[in-house]
């Protein structure tokens, strides 16, 4: 949303948003390229409201996620077990065998997917799984 300024020698470059947390894209991936759709097309005030409350969130997911409450100590299992829990992955295991859920991570996992439905895509994985792991 925050058009971005920067200078690369001799010129202002300006740039609004471009992408989004490449965690976050790892996961609910299809709402995400939806969100960040609709982030480019947006240009009134209702509408910067409404991405305002969405960012706060995006940001609890991502909290949850990556573990920040825990000082991220396991944040890299935090994305394995989204996709686990979507049928994707199996398992969460890591090169790092000590790399695991904190303890509450998987509860606080639950309350972010419970609390926002409309940022996750569940539904989507569901309906193409069966074809994507044939």
């Amino acid at each position: 949303m925050t058009e971005y300024q920067f200078s690369d020698g001799n010129n202002i470059v300006k740039k609004r948003i471009c992408g989004g947390l490449l965690g976050h894209w790892a996961v609910w991936t299809k709402k995400a390229v939806e969100l960040l759709d609709y982030v480019h097309k947006t240009d009134n005030k209702q509408d910067f409201q409404e991405l305002l409350t969405l960012a706060t969130h995006i940001t609890d997911s991502n909290a949850a996620f990556f573990d920040s409450a825990n000082n991220f100590a396991g944040c890299i299992a935090g994305l394995p077990e989204v996709l686990r829990r979507q049928g994707l992955l199996e398992g969460i295991w890591t090169l790092n065998e000590h790399e695991t859920l904190s303890p509450g991570r998987k509860e606080e996992i639950d309350r972010v997917c419970k609390a926002y439905p409309e940022l996750n895509d569940d539904l989507f994985v569901k309906e193409n799984l069966d074809r994507w792991l044939a």
